[in-house]
């Protein structure tokens, strides 16, 4: 504005004609126009300062929100920790349970196959025994048979020595009659 008003100012004492109007509106043009940079001036450095204090606040905002964040980064941090650790707590427990039980089952298989081979051992006796028992009936049946035959035998035997007895007992008389 004041500009404006300098150039009113020697416009009008170049239109008058005189020296005297025109070094006065030229000497009030300097100083308004010198004013006004001044003016400018105090305006651009209230500006810059106005920013810095802004960018300043601006900063100290950021830092707090930074403050904050870190400390939530923090408790975040310490939580998931936390967390990890009760986890691997766990997956150490569910190892250790799951070696236990792998213990267990290898013990039940073990159990399982040694009852398993006894009772194939049982089986086997027992078909063995069976067999025996089959054979034994067969071999006291084939005993009953030859002691049968053997009492029938021995029958034979004692009819046959009471014959030879009886013609032997006849055969020492016969002689002593004769000679009697």
């Amino acid at each position: 504005m004041l500009l404006l008003v300098a150039v009113a100012a020697v416009v009008a004492a170049v239109v008058s004609g005189s020296w005297l109007v025109a070094t006065i509106a030229a000497a009030v043009g300097v100083l308004l126009g010198a004013v006004a940079t001044r003016i400018t001036y105090t305006e651009v450095a209230d500006t810059r300062r106005a920013w810095a204090t802004d960018r300043a606040e601006q900063a100290q905002a950021y830092r707090a929100l930074t403050e904050v964040r870190t400390e939530e980064q923090a408790v975040y941090v310490a939580d998931t920790q936390g967390r990890i650790t009760r986890h691997e707590a766990t997956i150490a427990r569910l190892e250790e349970r799951l070696a236990a039980a792998t213990d267990e089952v290898i013990a039940a298989r073990d159990e399982l196959a040694a009852e398993q081979e006894r009772a194939m051992r049982a089986e086997r006796a027992e078909a063995a025994a069976s067999s025996d028992r089959e054979r034994l009936a067969a071999r006291l049946d084939e005993a009953e048979e030859r002691a049968a035959m053997a009492i029938v035998r021995v029958a034979e035997l004692e009819h046959e020595l009471d014959v030879v007895i009886a013609e032997w007992h006849a055969g020492h008389a016969a002689p002593a009659r004769r000679h009697a």
